[in-house]
């Protein structure tokens, strides 16, 4: 009763349910995956942030790349800012999703080099082309605390580089390309200011990284298998079903044939269905 499955629609959708199955199973662990990195991720983002500050020159030096390890550390930098080299690092958003820049400085540190500090965010200008309304640092020596940073790349933010920008505007936070525009080695990576509080709240500072959401990862990694267990579930469930609906045809059918076989017989006078033969009138007598 199972030949059925050799047949042409069931071929194809046993093949079909034989990719399925490892898709769906590879899915899940696709999800799993992200959701080990976004665990590990707020693990090293909680520990970071609480570490003991240290001066930033510790972390990194010029040409240095920041390692993961050291992604969110919390850094010191003593010196004077370099206000003649300030720019606005173009098409970022405020903590509440609006859209503006963020305000890079060169610091000049005490004792030698020259690290870039994040101050926040700022509303765009009017026109694209114009250097939007920033505060004005502090002047003088400065200490500066914040998250250190790696140098951003297309790569890694998925943000075009443009290279025919206003002056003073860039697309992307990298040291080494500022080294190059300032003529002088910068520190690699950057500085996301925390402290001090700008005086009036602009700059904004950049909010912290969330280090307690984890996302829905492993609930579609469930999914997927549950899913992929689901389909040969399925396949059975549709065989049989096939299967019960040609037994009741095959065995209508037969009755059918039975009922075309059997002779008929006649019915007697006053059956159902039999017309009665009308009766004889009695014969006359004299």
């Amino acid at each position: 009763m199972y030949r059925f499955l050799l047949t042409r629609q069931w071929l194809i959708l046993a093949l079909l349910a034989l990719v399925l199955i490892p898709t769906m199973v590879e899915l899940g662990f696709w999800q799993l995956h992200k959701h080990e990195h976004k665990v590990a991720q707020n693990s090293l983002i909680s520990r970071n942030l609480k570490a003991k500050p240290v001066p930033v020159t510790s972390l990194t030096s010029p040409g240095h790349t920041v390692p993961r390890s050291d992604y969110w550390r919390a850094v010191t930098a003593t010196g004077t800012y370099d206000t003649a080299h300030e720019v606005v690092v173009r098409r970022r958003t405020s903590t509440d999703d609006r859209i503006g820049v963020h305000v890079l400085i060169p610091l000049d540190l005490k004792g030698g080099g020259t690290v870039l500090v994040n101050r926040g965010w700022v509303p765009s200008a009017d026109s694209q082309r114009a250097f939007p309304d920033v505060p004005a640092v502090p002047k003088g020596e400065v200490t500066v605390t914040g998250r250190l940073k790696a140098d951003e790349t297309t790569g890694t933010s998925g943000i075009k580089d443009i290279s025919d920008l206003p002056d003073r505007q860039v697309m992307l936070i990298n040291s080494a390309q500022e080294a190059k525009r300032l003529s002088r080695p910068v520190l690699g990576g950057y500085i996301e200011q925390t402290g001090p509080e700008p005086s009036g709240g602009s700059p904004e500072l950049i909010a912290a990284p969330d280090d307690g959401s984890i996302g829905p990862h492993m609930a579609y990694a469930v999914q997927w298998w549950l899913f992929a267990a689901g389909v040969p579930v399925g396949f059975v469930v549709l065989a049989r079903r096939e299967k019960h609906d040609r037994v009741e045809a095959a065995a209508k059918a037969a009755a059918g044939e039975q009922d075309l076989c059997e002779p008929k017989t006649p019915e007697q006078p006053g059956q159902p269905g039999q017309p009665e033969q009308p009766e004889k009138p009695a014969p006359a007598t004299a």
